[in-house]
């Protein structure tokens, strides 16, 4: 065989195991990149829900703040098992609390026009992950729907609550009402970063839950480390408008 022969059949040789090699190489980059992808939309999901968290985080801290300013008085939960559509009640939580941290109420946002909507990370009205499910209103937090209904003449007060660090004061909801718990109905706790919902407490501590913990979708379950119901005296009905 001449030399010109073995040179192009090394060559032919050396190109045809160059290209498996690239591919090769493709493959492995496929993988990583994909493996890359999952990590960073975990981190990006890990990081909203952060976000969630420490906006229920200055609603409880907002939530301190106004008990102490009239004389313990829970804020009233607004519109109970039906979607919100009054919104200029001056007691209930979302327009009596957010002077505390330097936003106008619901209210005022509404009928100037700066409505909270989704995707806004400007204002703690809003969860970044949540999505808007149609309603009048859009209200991704909600308030637990046993705490000062309007059926209830006067305001709960903290000191009558036994065991705050237990009960839920507000949760991720669905968008379209101001009251929230655990239910089969359209006004459940919303269990919308990776399965799981936050709550912030009645003594401001803010928790993530699995959502079949809390009985997402299927009923509020009571658990030593968290419940809905105030056990309280008087009126405490949830399914009230």
């Amino acid at each position: 065989m001449s030399s010109d022969l073995i040179r192009r059949s090394v060559g032919r040789c050396a190109a045809a195991f160059t290209l498996i090699e690239l591919l090769v190489v493709i493959a492995i980059i496929g993988v990583l990149a994909g493996m890359a992808l999952a990590a960073l939309g975990q981190a990006r999901e890990q990081g909203r829900s952060a976000t969630c968290a420490n906006n229920l985080r200055q609603w409880g801290l907002a939530l301190r703040l106004y008990l102490d300013d009239n004389n313990e008085c829970i804020p009233r939960r607004g519109q109970g098992v039906n979607p919100l559509t009054i919104i200029n009640r001056a007691e209930d939580w979302f327009n009596c609390l957010p002077r505390y941290f330097g936003s106008k109420s619901f209210y005022t946002l509404v009928t100037s026009g700066h409505a909270p909507r989704p995707g806004d990370t400007t204002t703690i009205f809003i969860d970044p992950c949540a999505k808007n499910s149609g309603g009048t209103y859009f209200l991704p937090y909600a308030m637990n729907i046993y705490l000062s209904p309007t059926s209830r003449p006067e305001q709960h007060r903290f000191s009558e609550i036994p065991n705050p660090e237990q009960l839920a004061f507000m949760a991720d909801a669905a968008g379209p009402y101001s009251s929230t718990t655990p239910s089969v109905l359209g006004y459940s706790v919303a269990a919308r970063h990776a399965g799981r919902a936050n709550v912030v407490f009645l003594d401001g501590r803010v928790q993530s839950f699995a959502g079949d913990y809390l009985g997402c979708g299927v009923g509020a379950i009571e658990h030593p480390d968290i419940r809905w119901q105030t056990h309280t005296a008087g009126i405490n009905q949830a399914p009230l408008p």
